[in-house]
């Protein structure tokens, strides 16, 4: 009997913050008392508030004067006003103009940089941005985008005297609003280095965008180019946002499978796909919230781009937009040219007129040019970075896709590493996961806490940190989060599958021997629980839900009740998380570094090393396994249903799948929804 128990994840929430505040931190001498336990009932952790002070840093090191103030108090259990919210996030980067000896250290490396690391001088950065965007470093035998490759590769070419200007192909994008964010301030930080004119007197450098495909999300990120350009025969979909949720159990009772479902907390949805056949009025409150939030910061976006108000900007939406002739007529996009014709004239604009073709230099070339190499090596001090993205498991299994998951035993490994080193001054815990393994979290969670004992740690939360996720984020004494973030989701939901129909209808018979009351608890899929065993299921999840509230509670400096009004399985974005207690503080991994340089006693203006602790280079049968997956067509969506199908015995801190995203891009549901209609098409 498959049996499935799910922690749910809520959203972030801070107390209140002075409207001038850039982050919310814990003294830098102070210690939490660690435990492998949780408890009602630990000590508060005294925190301060750190003032920003007007900066001119390197590249991703933005940094806070010392300067202090008292925290308010948290608000009281059951206050349902959210309280004031952090100051805007800082800037992904800003360019320093480097010293005559750097600038001719930095010449003499490109003379000797080997072929492949070449670019010749005038050349144009074209990075095409579709598809999903990883928030892990790739090899060179990984496929598609790296988040933080991509930003890095919008610091070099600031600083590369090479580099003439940035062309940005955006497609249809698969990825979070928090990762858009996070390019996005990239894009905006890379046109203030060429309005500021202090690198190598080379000036006029561009960003410009082209966009064949117009949705919500590609124009939210488009629109921060200097000029933005689309074929006349363009896609375009600007209807609004939506956010959907799909139910199997009518399904399932067609093939003769019962689900049993145990919900604790309120807005819980893990569960409801296979317990429900529609939505509870709870999680479409959530729901209801989240997209508000995520439609809200996009007119309050694209209105202040274009000098307009939101009012106008959402009539001019809700007028049906499909024609991109609209979006040039209303100012939304320079021009309507094709590809090609972009490409020519910016060949005129770097002179380079009478060349059979522009010189350019693609993403995955540009990614193999070293920081070195342009002088950004950084410093003496150096900051370790613990990347943990994709679902939570505790071991890794058979079914397992190289570099897409967080295996607990291996984190854990880096991170006793650079807990007994040190060279490392502090450490940037950076997290884009759902969730998973329930035990795997909570091993991770001490490991961090008892990281967080001997050096500054930061968490900074990519696209989702929510359940399993929160649970290692909360862990850190400073949270940082992108707004639009999914977090929280403290909750649990338990449930096995009873397949006594189905086993019938399939003329399958099993019998069990057993000795113990509880036995067959987990092993009998043929019949429903029995009332002392159905009894005992809820308690286990009771149990597991009070052991993650409370170490919340404990994390973060709130009593029981307190974490209570927020957690309930509740999802929260980074913002409402943020004025309720959950997150420190709004912004991106520049955030994360500055709180980490503050808070290790580095001066913002002194650069640092940051070191990625990364995974062991490939092995041969995980390269084996790429080249095949990639010849064989086998899509990565369907081996996370199998692996998540392989791992549903025990405990699991995981937020269920909750779509933001337009219609053409639910292919991961897709697949498991076909997968279903085969199932009933072979029983009809």
């Amino acid at each position: 009997m498959a049996r499935l128990l799910v922690l749910r994840s809520a959203p972030y929430h801070r107390s209140h913050l002075s409207a001038t505040a850039t982050f919310l931190l814990s003294p830098s001498n102070s210690k939490h008392p660690h435990s492998a336990s949780a408890s009602a009932s630990f000590p508060s952790t005294a925190r301060r508030i750190l003032l920003p002070s007007p900066l001119r840093v390197p590249a991703r090191a933005i940094e806070s004067s010392p300067g202090t103030t008292k925290q308010e108090p948290t608000p009281a259990a059951g206050e349902g006003e959210a309280q004031e919210l952090p100051p805007p996030a800082a800037s992904a980067f800003e360019v320093e103009e480097l010293g005559w000896g750097t600038q001719l250290a930095v010449k003499l490396r490109m003379l000797v940089a080997p072929p492949w690391k070449r670019v010749r001088k005038g050349s144009v950065l074209n990075m095409k941005l579709r598809g999903e965007i990883s928030d892990q470093l790739k090899t060179r035998f990984s496929s598609g985008l790296s988040l933080p490759q991509i930003c890095e590769n919008f610091v070099k070419a600031a600083y590369d005297p090479r580099i003439s200007g940035i062309y940005l192909h955006i497609e249809p994008l698969r990825c979070g609003w928090g990762k858009v964010d996070e390019i996005r301030r990239h894009i905006v930080d890379f046109k203030k280095s060429d309005d500021e004119q202090v690198l190598h007197d080379f000036v006029g450098k561009f960003v410009v965008g082209y966009m064949p495909v117009c949705g919500e999300k590609e124009y939210y990120l488009a629109c921060a180019c200097g000029e933005l350009y689309a074929p006349p025969s363009a896609y375009v979909a600007l209807f609004g946002l939506t956010v959907q949720q799909t139910f199997l159990r009518g399904v399932l009772e067609k093939v003769g499978i019962e689900p049993e479902i145990q919900r604790i907390g309120r807005y819980k949805s893990a569960g409801d796909q296979l317990a429900r056949k529609s939505m509870s009025n709870e999680v479409r409150e959530m729901l209801a919230t989240l997209l508000d939030n995520i439609y809200g910061n996009w007119l309050d976006t694209i209105s202040s781009k274009h000098g307009k108000k939101k009012e106008e900007i959402e009539e001019f939406i809700n007028s049906g937009v499909y024609q991109v002739a609209r979006l040039k007529e209303e100012g939304w996009i320079t021009d309507l040219l094709y590809d090609d014709e972009v490409m020519a004239m910016l060949k005129e604009r770097v002179g380079q007129k009478d060349k059979k073709s522009l010189r350019m230099v693609d993403y995955s070339k540009y990614s193999r040019v070293s920081k070195w190499t342009l002088g950004l090596q950084g410093g003496g001090e150096q900051i370790a970075v613990i990347r943990a993205s994709g679902s939570i498991t505790r071991t890794r299994s058979p079914l397992s896709v190289p570099s897409s998951g967080i295996i607990a035993e291996q984190l854990i490994e880096k991170i006793r590493t650079v807990r007994e080193s040190e060279k490392y001054k502090a450490v940037i815990l950076r997290i884009d996961s759902p969730g998973g393994d329930a035990l795997a979290s909570d091993l991770m969670w001490r490991e961090i806490r008892l990281l967080a004992d001997t050096k500054p740690v930061v968490a900074s939360m990519s696209d989702v940190a929510a359940s399993g996720g929160y649970y290692m984020a909360m862990a850190a004494p400073v949270i940082v989060a992108e707004k639009l973030t999914l977090t929280g989701s403290i909750g649990v939901v338990t449930g096995k599958f009873i397949l006594q129909k189905l086993y019938e209808r399939i003329d399958f018979n099993k019998e069990i021997i057993s000795k113990g009351r509880y036995a067959e608890l987990n092993a009998a899929d043929q019949r429903p629980l029995r009332p002392d065993e159905a009894e005992l299921f809820e308690k286990s999840a009771q149990n597991a839900y009070a052991l993650f509230r409370d170490k919340a509670a404990m994390s973060r400096s709130m009593n029981v009740d307190q974490m209570e009004t927020v957690a309930q399985g509740r999802v929260w974005s980074g913002q409402d998380a943020a004025s309720r207690g959950l997150v420190d503080s709004l912004g991106g991994f520049s955030q994360a570094l500055a709180i980490a340089k503050q808070k290790a006693n580095i001066p913002h203006d002194r650069k640092v090393q940051l070191v990625e602790i990364s995974k062991p280079s490939p092995t041969l049968p995980e390269i084996l396994s790429g080249i095949g997956s990639s010849l064989l067509g086998v899509d990565r969506a369907v081996k996370g249903v199998l692996q998540d199908v392989t791992s549903l015995n025990g405990v699991q801190a995981r937020m269920d799948g909750i779509l933001f995203e337009r219609l053409e891009d639910l292919s991961g549901e897709n697949q498991l929804l076909l997968l279903v209609k085969d199932i009933v098409n072979y029983f009809d």
